[in-house]
């Protein structure tokens, strides 16, 4: 698990969104298992493995949130029944209520079926943009954990995160963009502990 810190306009989800082919890359190469996928369809990423969690707009309201699940899967030819179950293990909250209208679901809900909705795939890289952003403290301990058991059960994750200090204790490795560049990079506990990246990013 990675994180992406930096402040406000440092370009964090204009990354995801040219990693997962939404914007062109203006340079590098996107590697995926080693093959180059640089501008490749969202839906061709899709199907390699990539799942992607936008901060807004990324559940189906007018969906109940058993439907939602079934619009994550909507590539998978088989073994649907059996994945959502696996999935609402993780989510248990869900599934007490995967028959309610999404639309009355809280943020911290909301966020939660986003995360289960990408997981329907069974994906080997997660891009998360913002996952805790607007959560009340409480709901983002909820969330951190259940990224947490995520990454446990195999699945990599790139977590952008404006909860830096959060972010660093909980990623295995950790970027610091500035201005649309990598400003620093190392292990997440080494930039957590590293003074300049406290003064600046950690509020320390």
């Amino acid at each position: 698990m990675v994180a992406v810190i930096g402040p406000n306009g440092a370009g964090k989800s204009t990354l995801l969104k040219a990693i997962f082919g939404l914007l062109p890359a203006q340079a590098g190469t996107v590697l995926l298992n080693g093959a180059d996928v640089t501008g490749k369809p969202p839906d061709a990423l899709v199907q390699n493995g990539l799942s992607y969690v936008p901060q807004v707009e990324n559940v189906f309201p007018s969906l109940t949130i058993q439907e939602n699940l079934e619009m994550g899967a909507f590539i998978r030819r088989n073994g649907v029944r059996e994945r959502m179950d696996e999935v609402f293990h993780l989510f248990p909250d869900l599934a007490a209520r995967k028959s309610e209208n999404t639309g009355k679901l809280s943020g911290g809900q909301r966020q939660m079926l986003a995360l289960a909705r990408a997981l329907m795939l069974d994906p080997k890289v997660l891009l998360l943009d913002e996952p805790s952003a607007g959560l009340s403290p409480k709901m983002v301990g909820t969330i951190f954990e259940r990224i947490n058991a995520i990454n446990e059960a195999g699945t990599a994750v790139l977590l952008v995160e404006q909860n830096a200090r959060e972010a660093l204790s909980l990623c295995r490795r950790g970027y610091v963009l500035a201005m649309g560049r990598n400003r620093l990079e190392g292990e997440a506990l080494s930039l957590l502990n590293n003074e300049e990246v406290g003064r600046l990013y950690l509020g320390a």
